[in-house]
């Protein structure tokens, strides 16, 4: 496999938040580099947060173990994989490679496929709407008309998925907090309601209080200032303040030793900051609420010293962050509670938007009531004319039973509804007697 360098630099178009792979420098002599032809274990990294996560990391490591398209990857730019250049070299991947991937772009296409379905029917069964588009958007990074073999098509569109999905990530999480955050605030004013006038007062008083006390912690240095990184220097690594060294700095977090800080890395430099507002024994404090702090702060450091947008820190961008002004910033960061993250507005649409999915679900109700009645009517319906069958083919059976045991020439009698007529009675012909005229 190859240096986390290698990954980094394919991961800005591949898997940008792809960030702690396993692997081997990429200076490797290539007189000695032999890949492996029968053994192809499935790799090991981590998780994307990406639905298609997993098939994204096993195409992008299996290429990877192809000679000529690592050293495609090595060389070209960001243009060129954009462009889909890279993806043209898939063409020339070993054959048993090429095998794999076919094999993997299989399990993805089933595995799709139940996951769309698993959706498509909760969602019917709970009385929603079925977004089919939405459904049909999670086939992007692949192409789902070819389902048997992976082609270039197939790892341009994994590329141009990646790049984006993987652009909008922090995005889509933030928006999925303030999501969180309306509701709890939009249920906490339910409970409310369903109080009584002494006990709404007190559950007021004490969610002040709680909010307060939250509010009541130590200064929160800005993210990736001198005095934060001093203070992990200090606390963390057990080094004199007086002595702080960034170079020294970044090599000490930088775990893997592949030359970068990846996002990983850097939110392990914001835990002590986290711990001065959180802590998950206290009632008053929301642990979503310090995962989206640590985002927002590795969001601001990279956005400071990610001069290349590559989602990595290297040890250049890393040392010129440490000779601008805003390293040694003195103010304090401002943590969620000082910023409202939602209008009165916003609560006000997002409870219309739940009446009308509940007015929606109560006329499915309506509507699914009306049609069990109808079926309940139809059935008695269908029972009443089987009872009926049931009776005139028990009636006929009776029939012909008395038939067959009424003595001869005489005429069973009728049965009410016997369908069989009676048998013709014998004729009688007049026959001449002699001696008589």
């Amino acid at each position: 496999m190859l240096k986390r360098r290698a990954v980094a630099r394919c991961g800005l178009v591949l898997l940008s938040l792809w960030l702690c792979i396993q692997s081997v420098p990429i200076n490797v002599d290539k007189a000695k580099e032999t890949p492996k032809q029968d053994q192809l274990d499935p790799p090991q990294s981590a998780d994307t947060g990406l639905h298609y996560d997993r098939y994204l990391r096993e195409v992008v490591e299996y290429l990877e173990k192809d000679p000529h398209f690592k050293e495609k990857l090595k060389n070209a730019d960001m243009d060129d994989i954009k462009g889909g250049k890279l993806a043209g070299e898939l063409d020339f991947v070993q054959h048993n490679l090429r095998t794999k991937l076919d094999e993997l772009k299989r399990d993805e296409m089933n595995r799709l496929r139940m996951l769309i379905k698993a959706k498509h029917d909760i969602k019917d069964g709970n009385g929603h709407m079925v977004d089919h588009q939405a459904l049909l958007k999670q086939f992007q990074h692949l192409n789902h008309g070819n389902p048997d073999t992976f082609e270039v098509e197939d790892l341009d569109r994994l590329i141009k998925s990646a790049t984006h999905d993987l652009e909008n990530y922090d995005k889509d999480h933030h928006d999925n907090f303030k999501k969180y955050e309306v509701r709890k605030e939009h249920e906490r004013r339910e409970r409310l309601k369903s109080m009584s006038e002494a006990d709404r007062i007190r559950e007021e008083q004490h969610y002040e209080e709680m909010r307060k006390k939250h509010a009541d912690h130590p200064k929160v240095n800005h993210p990736g200032s001198e005095d934060q990184l001093k203070e992990v220097w200090h606390e963390k690594d057990g080094m004199d303040p007086a002595d702080f060294n960034p170079k020294t700095f970044f090599k000490l977090h930088d775990t893997n030793g592949d030359e970068f800080l990846d996002e990983n890395e850097l939110e392990a430099l914001f835990t002590s900051e986290l711990e001065k507002v959180y802590n998950p024994g206290n009632e008053e404090d929301d642990m979503m609420e310090m995962e989206e702090e640590r985002l927002r702060m590795r969001e601001h450091v990279m956005n400071e010293v990610d001069t290349n947008k590559d989602r990595l820190v290297s040890m250049s961008e890393f040392m010129a962050a440490t000779q601008k002004e805003e390293f040694h910033e003195k103010s304090e960061w401002e943590t969620l509670e000082q910023k409202p993250l939602y209008t009165e507005e916003e609560l006000r649409q997002f409870e219309e938007h739940l009446a009308n999915e509940a007015n929606q679900i109560n006329s499915k109700s309506v509507e699914l009531e009306k049609q069990r009645q109808e079926l309940e009517r139809r059935q008695e319906e269908l029972n009443a004319k089987k009872l009926g069958l049931k009776q005139a083919m028990e009636e006929m059976e009776k029939a012909k039973v008395q038939d067959l045991h009424a003595p001869e020439g005489q005429q069973a009698p009728a049965v009410p509804g016997n369908i069989h007529p009676p048998p013709p009675a014998p004729q009688q012909h007049d026959v001449p007697v002699p001696g008589h005229s």
